[in-house]
């Protein structure tokens, strides 16, 4: 099958989120046999969208990855205030006003109408990756009816997904892929329908390469016997971070723990500084595997999730995780798993903590159980299964919504 991929960056180097899962995908989608082209922006960065790789085309681990350069780069001071206003929701804003708002989401890209229009015929299935942003809310549109379209929205309750072009834009697809059932149920809930399509999650490795961290900690004051709680990921306020430092400087504060926080991630929030909280930066990957695997546990505090890959990583190596039970999201893959601890608000993270850091029974056996789960649930082939399925439903789909409207002309 002639495979396109749309998503709002693409890279070897891009780690995490949605992009990082669209790039496993396509290129497990080759090993299975498929050709698969990725339509993307030139940009790396997602706060700016500045272009960082030249435009045009290369292959990338058997992907055929053509880039598009971005028009002009987020301006915080154009995109800011009109997000804020929108989240808000306190004014009546037109539907000009949202189309608005979703071009300086951006990433806005020359000529991806255009392309997209001159290529289509190229391939049997389109698949585009995230909601958020213009190559979807753009793109969706202008392909609809004019090749199958399957949508990978990453999608959880969160204000953005509120905007009204959204009404029109998750009613274009033709089949659906969700990581996880609660942004199914998000996406049913939202919009009044039942989508079409597998729920696959995203295929884990079950077998790593992992180095010794030593070489990253020692210089930070962290010894081969200390204790710590790992968090990997962006330094984002939106995932949590600065309320998950706030929350471990509470506990050190209150209770006799030789426990340190490490956070490993490119910092974006400010957070202030402290002995016992270890900022790695980035981490290359054997060196973030071997992290995880020497942690006590990881601790996952976002509210905002479509799926969390680290969570399954630290399954992986059998530790586990301490969640944030505000997201759905994050509570399901806890409770299906039974691998992790979920709390809200500060007590229930102390007791968490507390719970795993005196029993170290329980915190090997609720990571044992994670490693089961992912071993049953995350494999590639069964995720792949579910999503070359999806594929061939929406080309069904395709087909029968172009017979039904021939038969009405």
């Amino acid at each position: 099958m002639k495979i396109l991929y749309v998503v709002q960056r693409y890279g070897v180097d891009i780690v995490g989120g949605s992009e990082a899962a669209c790039r496993q995908f396509a290129e497990h989608l080759v090993t299975a046999g498929h050709e698969v082209t990725v339509l993307t922006s030139c940009a790396r960065s997602y706060v700016t969208w500045e272009d960082s790789y030249a435009p045009g085309e290369e292959n990338l681990n058997g992907v055929r990855v053509h880039r598009l350069p971005v028009r002009e780069p987020r301006w915080p001071e154009k995109f800011g205030p009109m997000d804020q206003w929108l989240m808000r929701g306190t004014g009546n804003p037109s539907m000009w006003e949202h189309e608005r708002w979703a071009r300086l989401m951006g990433p806005d890209l020359v000529g991806l109408r255009s392309w997209l229009l001159a290529n289509h015929r190229d391939f049997d299935v389109a698949i585009f990756m995230t909601y958020l942003y213009t190559t979807a809310t753009v793109g969706i549109p202008v392909l609809a009816g004019r090749l199958p379209l399957v949508f990978q929205p990453t999608a959880h309750d969160e204000p953005p997904l509120k905007v009204p072009i959204f009404e029109s834009v998750f009613r274009l697809p033709d089949a659906f892929l969700f990581f996880t059932p609660e942004e199914r149920d998000v996406v049913s809930r939202k919009f009044f329908f039942e989508p079409r399509g597998e729920t696959v999650g995203i295929g884990i490795d079950l077998d790593p390469v992992t180095s010794d961290p030593a070489a990253v900690l020692s210089p930070l004051g962290i010894g081969p016997d200390d204790d710590y709680i790992v968090y990997v990921g962006r330094l984002d306020p939106m995932k949590g971070v600065k309320e998950l430092v706030e929350f471990f400087r509470t506990f050190r504060s209150r209770n006799m723990s030789n426990l340190k926080l490490v956070l490993a991630g490119d910092q974006i929030v400010d957070l202030p500084v402290d002995e016992n909280v270890v900022i790695t930066g980035f981490l290359a990957e054997p060196v973030k595997q071997g992290l995880i695997r020497r942690a006590l546990a990881l601790v996952q505090p976002s509210y905002f999730e479509s799926f969390s890959i680290v969570l399954c990583e630290a399954w992986v190596h059998r530790r586990p995780a301490i969640v944030q039970g505000a997201s759905p999201v994050l509570r399901g893959q806890a409770t299906r798993s039974r691998g992790a601890v979920h709390y809200e608000g500060f007590a229930e993270f102390e007791q968490a903590l507390l719970l795993l850091e005196s029993d170290r029974a329980l915190a090997d056996a609720l990571g044992g159980n994670g490693r089961a789960y992912v071993e049953d649930q995350y494999r590639w082939p069964r995720v792949i299964d579910g999503a070359e399925k999806t594929m061939e439903l929406a080309r069904l789909c395709f087909s029968e919504r172009a017979v039904s409207l021939h038969a009405s002309d």
